[in-house]
């Protein structure tokens, strides 16, 4: 089984109440094998809601307590993406999931970059909340971009 940012998978649960269709992943939608989430529904945010970012490091230093999330209000939603992330986690290990596919660049499911913090576009090296959680918890963490066939097959088959 894997876990898969919901949104991928055409759900509506994007900060702006879209979705972040992934073709290839939607030609398995059906398979049985995914198991989709929404860190952020997870954590009790709305949908539609501001766009948000981690400010002072990345998923990993808001779990430890010294980077925040906040939205492009200015309002501290980190409470909430650490709630989310442990509730996937929560998920993934009720599943015994081992591999998962979120969305790139997100501040709960970016893996390997995300946006900076400054809401200017700008990405940088880090991983998000949710990501980083999985990872501490020897979850594999790929994101749409990765993705090829290949890959998705030797994932579902494992």
């Amino acid at each position: 089984m894997l876990l898969i940012s919901a949104c991928l998978l055409g759900a509506k649960v994007k900060y702006n109440g879209s979705s972040n269709y992934c073709t290839l992943l939607a030609k398995y939608k059906d398979c049985g094998l995914f198991i989709p989430i929404c860190p952020e529904c997870l954590g009790q945010l709305t949908i539609p809601r501001l766009p948000a970012e981690i400010t002072g490091g990345d998923g990993s230093d808001v779990l430890n307590g010294t980077a925040k999330v906040y939205d492009n209000a200015g309002y501290n939603v980190t409470e909430n993406f650490i709630k989310g992330a442990e509730a996937a986690l929560e998920v993934a290990r009720r599943k015994q999931i081992k591999f998962a596919v979120l969305k790139a660049r997100s501040p709960s499911c970016g893996t390997g970059k995300i946006y900076n913090g400054n809401f200017n576009g700008t990405l940088m090296n880090g991983d998000g909340v949710t990501s980083a959680l999985l990872k501490q918890n020897t979850i594999t963490v790929y994101t749409e971009l990765d993705l090829t066939e290949e890959l998705l097959n030797e994932l579902l088959v494992r």
